[in-house]
């Protein structure tokens, strides 16, 4: 948005700033890189990173940019989860409910409220593995790679085979700690334990990828994925 543009101050959403917010949150799960939502697709999964990500289409009319600024885009999403958190209130602890917020602010990059909504997701269903490796990932997001790998690890003991989560932690474990050995045993397990995984072919390009990093010092940090 222009920074002339007036912010919402009420619950009303223009259908402009809708189609903002999509065009933004989808450059942002390009921007993402590599790491698959819990309950993504493999082959829906982004594998661009931001470097390259198609910019977002100009929006005609009043010299409006491409992309609003992260203070509107908080407040954009605000007004979208404002429903939801309405009815939050009288059920606090629905999971589906407080899962969808979650999902607003992990997609518009807000992490820190992304993993507030998750995590009171998980206290009413700790069994949810695509939920708990969404939250992992938004901590790896927020620079946390320690508790990513955790929350990963925790996934597993409910979803041991769970495709997404072997992706995300052997990622995490190469990019964050530089443990070559353990991304490779990860996503070794990844297929052994899914054979028709459909992103089986990016699996393997990274697996021979890490392997040339293999005399690298488990624990040393690596670049972080770009957002």
């Amino acid at each position: 948005m222009a920074e002339n543009a007036k912010t919402p101050t009420s619950t009303t959403w223009t259908a402009v700033q809708a189609y903002t917010l999509a065009v933004v949150c989808l450059l942002l799960g390009m921007a993402g890189g590599w790491l698959i939502r819990g309950s993504q697709s493999p082959a829906a999964a982004p594998v661009e990173a931001a470097s390259t990500a198609a910019p977002a289409p100009a929006m005609g009319g009043g010299g409006m940019s491409a992309q609003p600024t992260p203070e509107q885009l908080k407040q954009m999403v605000d007004t979208q989860a404002a429903p939801l958190i309405e009815k939050l209130k009288s059920d606090p602890n629905n999971p589906e409910l407080l899962t969808s917020i979650g999902n607003s602010y992990y997609d518009a990059q807000q992490f820190p409220t992304a993993v507030d909504y998750y995590g009171r997701a998980l206290k009413a269903r700790p069994s949810d593995a695509a939920v708990r490796t969404d939250m992992a990932t938004a901590y790896w997001y927020m620079g946390n790679a320690d508790t990513a790998i955790e929350e990963f690890n925790k996934a597993l003991k409910y979803e041991p085979n769970k495709p997404n989560t072997l992706f995300n932690l052997g990622l995490v474990k190469w990019q964050g700690k530089m443990d070559v050995q353990g991304a490779v045993a990860d996503w070794e397990k990844l297929l052994a334990t899914n054979p028709n995984y459909e992103g089986k072919d990016k699996v393997e390009q990274m697996i021979a990828e890490a392997k040339k990093h293999v005399g690298v010092k488990p624990g040393t940090p690596a670049k972080p994925l770009p957002q």
